[in-house]
């Protein structure tokens, strides 16, 4: 009986060896296989992105020409309207169609889109908003504009941030992947220190006197969390890179753009999920990144993970809104 049972054990581990190294050759087939397609299709759109970017390099060189020969011998100036004037023209365009949005409740069908639904509806309270909006203009111009006065000094021992010379396509794609993880780095960990009961009491408080977020008030924050929290996670990457004034202009513009929607309220359709932050403004002890990465790494986002909204923390990339397609769980009766 113990040799039969032995020759079975020893006849059925060579087969579950041959399962285990079947299973992995799959494995590495799917996996090998998606990473050749993924690279693919990344050199197809870096490359048809780097012959519109030719095509239309020669016409933004001479642009940028015509700029400096404009502010010649001002280039201060050039930065400082390039740094500022232009992120905030779209911080207000974009946050300002939303504020329609907010104070009208109109185009009804908006609403639709509501995440926490029942709050800001039909509209939000004036009179917080009004004190918001202040706080916002205090923080854009008496806070953001030294700051980026004191920037342009420290990039000019990075060298010029108004050259001549553009940067090239692929060096901007590489600076945007620079300041996007610099940011997630500081700012997760920024945050999450903001979160300590002395500071959260004393600072971080005012950012979450919205526990169901507007756009406009991506920028609602005491000062001290204004500086340590949104300006410095954005600004170290270009110090990093040296970065030229174009990049600095995109990458500061685009940052303003992904808080307004991570903060509005909406999950509207083809734009990036703002499920992930609202969570945060709702439970205060989740999801303090940006990006999700570190939060995984630490932990943060375990109770997230366990809810509706992380399934619906995705690109809506039709029309049906996914509070609809993947509702809530019916509440327990008491």
């Amino acid at each position: 009986m113990k040799g039969e049972a032995g020759r079975t054990l020893h006849n059925e581990k060579p087969k579950q060896e041959g399962h285990v190294w079947g299973s992995m050759r799959r494995t590495a087939f799917i996996l090998g296989s998606g990473l050749l397609l993924l690279v693919a299709f990344w050199n197809s759109v870096t490359w048809h992105l780097q012959r519109f970017w030719g095509a239309s390099g020669y016409f933004w060189q001479a642009q940028w020409e015509r700029l400096l020969s404009t502010f010649e011998g001002k280039e201060w100036t050039l930065f400082i309207l390039g740094a500022t004037q232009v992120p905030v023209f779209f911080f207000w365009s974009f946050s300002g169609l939303l504020l329609v949005v907010d104070t009208t409740g109109k185009p009804n069908f908006i609403s639709r889109y509501r995440i926490q639904v029942g709050k800001n509806d039909p509209q939000v309270d004036p009179v917080k908003l009004r004190k918001s909006i202040q706080m916002v203009l205090f923080n854009q111009f008496v806070i953001s504009l030294p700051l980026l006065v004191f920037l342009y000094p420290i990039l000019k021992l990075r060298g010029d941030p108004c050259r001549q010379e553009l940067p090239t396509f692929h060096w901007f794609l590489l600076e945007l992947a620079i300041f996007t993880l610099t940011e997630e780095v500081l700012f997760y960990y920024s945050h999450r220190l903001l979160h300590h009961p002395t500071l959260y009491k004393k600072i971080h408080k005012k950012h979450h006197e919205w526990t169901a977020p507007i756009g406009v008030i991506s920028l609602y924050a005491h000062p001290v969390e204004h500086v340590a929290s949104n300006m410095l996670p954005a600004m170290v990457g270009p110090i990093i890179m040296g970065s030229h004034l174009s990049s600095i202009t995109v990458w500061f513009s685009l940052a303003f753009i992904i808080t307004i929607i991570s903060h509005c309220g909406y999950h509207l359709p083809f734009l990036p999920s703002p499920e992930f932050h609202d969570y945060h403004h709702l439970k205060f002890n989740q999801c303090y990144g940006v990006l999700g990465v570190l939060d995984h790494l630490h932990g943060t986002d375990t109770v997230f993970k366990q809810t509706k909204a992380y399934e619906r923390h995705t690109i809506l990339l039709g029309f049906t809104p996914l509070s609809e397609s993947i509702p809530d769980p019916p509440k327990k009766m008491e």
